[in-house]
């Protein structure tokens, strides 16, 4: 019998890297038909936001700018299932997320070893899967490398690495000259309250030893602190030194709760270290380049580019390359608009014909990096370069040849996905543009408030709202977008043992839609007892009506509900 198994693989679509973005990419390809396969290396999905890291998902500064799309789905259906705000059943949801996708196989626990590259493109990559012994040899026409290290660097993709000197693109914020150092890594500290008498801390012998007098100048206080500078790395090889970088870090981290725990002035007491984490979070290694290198000062004029398709909006964080060992201010935010535009061409290769990226990787410098990295905007980017490449596998062309020939298209799938591209607004439905709508703004193609007022309606329970229609049409089906509530940024805790979160208040949980037939008699075509969902699309065998109506039953907070649009389809 065989030690090691050996099995071949082909798909439309391969994704490497199972963090938010992978997460993203992988999901948007598989709904729009691409036969697609998400290669991540760890056994559960997530990333830095993972329950083996237990970082934030930050995103876009400001009101209505939060990431919506298949991150905002994905964040309701972690309240939904995971009331408690768990790190541990919040991997379960994103592994379900993306197992109910029909068109999308899950290669869990699978590094990436080898790639094959042909007339510029890659033919074939080699995973190895260490829980089952089996090496994957997988093909693929298109390729998108969520690793968050840029793996598929391997088909020579061309890539930096490092700060790019202040010449190189008349950034401000880069040093005078180049060097290789990157954001640093961070580990993380989740604590508990207790009522449990004060018991000291006693840490392993191999920990740092921290006092008044030696330590650096940092929040040293329990209450509200999910200890992100507990970091260190950026001086170093964040892949090749990263062991290195994670034994410094539980050195750290371990003297940092004992100095807090022991501190004579009670700092400590009430408060029990409840998890650390084994894994570091890596905010930078390295980066493609494709073709536009997004920059400081295009983040800075706001990214108004003709081929937006994703957006940002977080300071540039600066995190010192010393890190925890920087004497002043462990980082520098250099503000910046929110949003701005991310172009298309930062997110695929301008040398492999057939690679996309997303997430912190994408095509941009180290000062850009800075501000794109965050897991918010790793996901819109993650969608977006999914998206494209089901349809370049649809049309039989390069992720280029979506940005040339395709792109209307692609803004278009991502606006009807609930992805929001800032200075677009969608196109309503042929039926919408046809019938006269109860409610001027539920066909006006925003599906957010903005900053030129408001874009949505209220409904109270028992209210309804919808188009007539002057002759009778034929309907088959509705796109409805609820409010659900983007002031609420959704994460999970910093600190375990919080009280539940619940179900946003605004949005719509039950709901029927009638069609009127041409007799004049309303029928019920669709009831929906238990939404949980921003998007919603409801399809039916084609009817022949007058009007549609949608009627609000019930919010989640038991008032009236928001909504935003409703497409006739």
């Amino acid at each position: 019998m065989s030690v090691i198994t050996e099995k071949q693989l082909t798909f439309d679509v391969v994704v490497v890297g199972g963090g938010i973005a992978g997460l993203c990419a992988a999901v948007a390809a598989a709904r729009h038909g691409a036969k697609c396969a998400i290669v991540q290396d760890r056994p559960m999905f997530g990333g830095n936001a993972s329950s083996e890291i237990r970082m934030w998902i930050y995103g876009a500064r400001g009101p209505n700018r939060k990431e919506t799309g298949l991150l905002e789905e994905l964040q309701l259906d972690n309240i939904y299932f995971n009331p408690e705000m768990k790190y541990t059943l919040w991997d379960g949801v994103m592994y379900s997320f993306a197992k109910t996708e029909s068109n999308l196989t899950l290669l869990l626990n699978t590094t990436v070893e080898t790639c094959r590259v042909e007339n510029d493109s890659i033919v074939e990559i080699s995973g190895w899967n260490l829980s089952s012994y089996t090496r994957y040899r997988i093909k693929a026409g298109i390729f998108i490398d969520c690793s968050g290290d840029a793996i598929l660097r391997l088909s020579g993709a061309a890539a930096r690495h490092g700060r790019e000197g202040c010449e190189e693109f008349k950034e401000s914020h880069a040093p005078a000259v180049p060097d290789d150092c990157t954001l640093s890594s961070s580990i993380v500290m989740q604590l508990r309250r207790t009522d449990a008498p004060h018991r000291p801390f006693h840490p392993p012998a191999w920990a740092y030893t921290f006092n008044d007098q030696n330590i650096p100048p940092r929040n040293w206080y329990p209450e509200g602190n999910n200890f992100w500078w507990l970091s260190f790395g950026g001086v170093k090889d964040t892949i090749k030194d990263a062991d290195e970088i994670r034994d410094e870090l539980y050195r750290i981290a371990y003297g940092a709760w004992a100095y807090i725990k022991n501190h004579p002035d009670g700092r400590g007491k009430g408060w029990t270290l409840d998890w650390i984490g084994s894994l570091p979070g890596k905010r930078e290694s390295w980066r493609f380049e494709g073709d536009h290198i997004l920059t400081q000062n295009d983040i800075e004029a706001g990214g108004v580019f003709p081929d937006t398709v994703a957006f940002g909006g977080w300071n540039m964080d600066e995190h010192m390359p010393e890190a925890f060992y920087f004497p002043g201010k462990p980082s520098i935010l250099h503000p910046t608009p929110s949003p701005f535009g991310i172009p298309y061409r930062s997110l695929y290769s301008r040398n492999i014909n057939n690679l996309l990226f997303a997430g912190r990787q994408i095509s941009v410098t180290h000062a850009a990096q800075s501000s794109i990295r965050v897991m918010g905007t790793c996901a819109v980017t993650g969608q977006a370069v999914g998206t494209a490449a089901a349809l370049a596998v649809r049309h039989g062309v390069t992720p280029r040849e979506i940005g040339k020939s395709h792109l209307t298209e692609l803004r278009e799938k991502l606006l009807e996905d609930d992805q929001f591209i800032p200075g677009l607004r969608r196109t309503p439905s042929a039926l919408s543009l046809l019938g006269t709508p109860s409610h001027a703004l539920l066909r006006d193609g925003m599906d957010r408030d903005w900053d030129d007022g408001v874009h949505g309606i209220a409904l109270s329970p028992g209210e309804s709202c919808g188009y007539t229609f002057q002759t009778p049409v034929g309907i088959s089906g509705i796109r409805l977008v609820f409010d659900s509530d983007l002031a609420d940024n959704k994460r999970l805790f910093f600190e375990e043992g919080r009280p539940a979160r619940e179900m946003p208040a605004i949005l719509c949980r039950k709901f029927g839609v009638s069609l009127r037939h041409p007799s004049g008699e309303w029928k019920t075509i669709a009831a929906e007892e238990e939404n949980r969902h921003r998007l919603v699309r409801l399809s039916w065998p084609e009817v022949t009506a007058t009007a549609i109506r949608l009627t609000a039953y019930a919010s989640w907070g038991g008032g009236a509900c928001r909504l935003f649009s409703l497409d006739v389809l």
